[in-house]
């Protein structure tokens, strides 16, 4: 009995000990073999070049008149001709409006009629004293019969000159009716027309003289002390007297560079609280009127030199959580993370003014996949342009 029932459970036990082996046999041939290590990642990179920088400032500057003239009449009437063309060159002097001067015309007249009147009274009363004179002498009329001819002789001298202090004032107003521009410039747009009836109040047009123009742009407080600076470099004492050694490039708003050079002529007396900026004018020439009050532009100047400044491409920074960090590659080609400080821009450059040396070798292109003691194969960026000390772009805009 007992071999029997052995012998009934062996083709189970053996169908079940070859489902076993198949089972490991076909988990052993499916394992697969372990990745191959990584091996350095290529990066490209540029060098950090220490050289002398010039540094310089950009700002947004509006164009205005040299001087600005409001034209308005010194007497009241109506309007009767206009004599210039609005927008043309007009010259100091030329009349560019007329009042009726009907009104005045007769107040001269009238007033010249009281000279004459005031002079035939100073005639008589001087024939009255030539031929009292005498008489008095010879004791033939009181002494005071002569007194009193005398002071009215002096008088009516008087009177004349009353009367011809107001014919004086009737001729200036006779011509004041001719409305002239007292400087050269360009003539605005005519704000009454021939007919209005206009007074001492009224505005007609504005001349603006134009040849050389004034430039306004705003400074900050920092950019203004280091103007300063430049100008006592150069061996004077204040922004004004710097002259044509700070010279100001212009860019009008199609983005040419004006061909003219300005000079600071105006430096306001005070930073404003409001924006922490200094107002500063410039003076341009303008040759055939090209530049006309109200317009923009930006104005450019060199603010500083500075000595042996770090420059590395401006792509080569990354921002991690407000830090400026950048990827150096050792000379084990091991990549170590510097924290550093951004001075100004130049061109597709950066200045690094602190956490850098010079000539070392930093990451260009993809940052956000690196990680520090990474290692890596450097390969030369050729998208880079050198830094150039000629090249010169703003540090900070206003």
């Amino acid at each position: 009995m007992f071999y029997r029932s052995f012998s009934s459970k062996a083709p189970i036990f053996a169908a079940s000990l070859s489902a076993a082996s198949l089972i490991v046999l076909a988990g052993c041939k499916s394992a697969a073999p372990p990745p191959p290590a990584a091996g350095p990642v290529p990066v490209q990179v540029g060098t950090a070049i220490q050289q002398s920088v010039p540094v310089t400032g950009e700002w947004v500057a509006q164009t205005d008149g040299f001087v600005n003239a409001q034209i308005q009449p010194q007497v009241s009437g109506y309007l009767i001709r206009q004599d210039y063309k609005e927008g043309s060159v007009v010259g100091k002097g030329q009349i560019l409006f007329e009042i009726d001067p009907r009104p005045f015309q007769a107040i001269l007249d009238q007033a010249k009629g009281q000279v004459a009147q005031a002079q035939a009274k100073v005639g008589l009363d001087e024939i009255n004293v030539k031929r009292d004179t005498p008489l008095a002498q010879a004791h033939a009329i009181a002494q005071s019969t002569l007194d009193t001819e005398t002071q009215t002789l002096q008088q009516d001298k008087a009177s004349v000159a009353t009367a011809q202090a107001q014919v004086d004032a009737a001729a200036l107003n006779v011509g004041f009716t001719k409305v002239r521009s007292l400087i050269d410039g360009i003539a605005g747009q005519a704000a009454l027309q021939v007919g209005n009836l206009v007074s001492t109040s009224s505005v007609l047009t504005s001349v603006s003289q134009v040849s050389p123009i004034k430039v306004y742009f705003s400074i900050s407080e920092q950019e203004y002390l280091s103007l300063v600076e430049r100008a006592k470099q150069g061996g004077h004492a204040d922004l004004l007297s710097a002259g044509n050694s700070l010279p100001l490039k212009l860019t009008l708003a199609n983005g040419q560079v004006y061909p003219q050079t300005g000079r600071i002529i105006f430096v306001d007396r005070s930073v404003s609280a409001q924006t922490g900026s200094l107002r500063i004018a410039a003076q341009f020439a303008n040759p055939g009127n090209l530049l006309r009050p109200g317009q923009f532009g930006r104005i450019t100047a060199q603010t500083q030199i500075l000595q042996n400044a770090i420059l590395i491409p401006q792509r080569a920074v990354a921002d991690l959580q407000g830090m400026n960090q950048v990827y150096v590659v050792g000379p084990d080609n091991t990549l170590h993370v510097h924290t550093v400080k951004l001075g100004p821009q130049i061109g597709p450059n950066i200045v690094i003014s602190g956490g850098l040396q010079g000539n070392e070798t930093v990451v260009t292109e993809g940052l956000d996949t690196l990680k520090d003691g990474e290692k890596v194969t450097p390969q030369p960026d050729k998208g880079l342009n050198a830094p150039d000390a000629t090249q010169t772009q703003s540090g900070q805009n206003q």
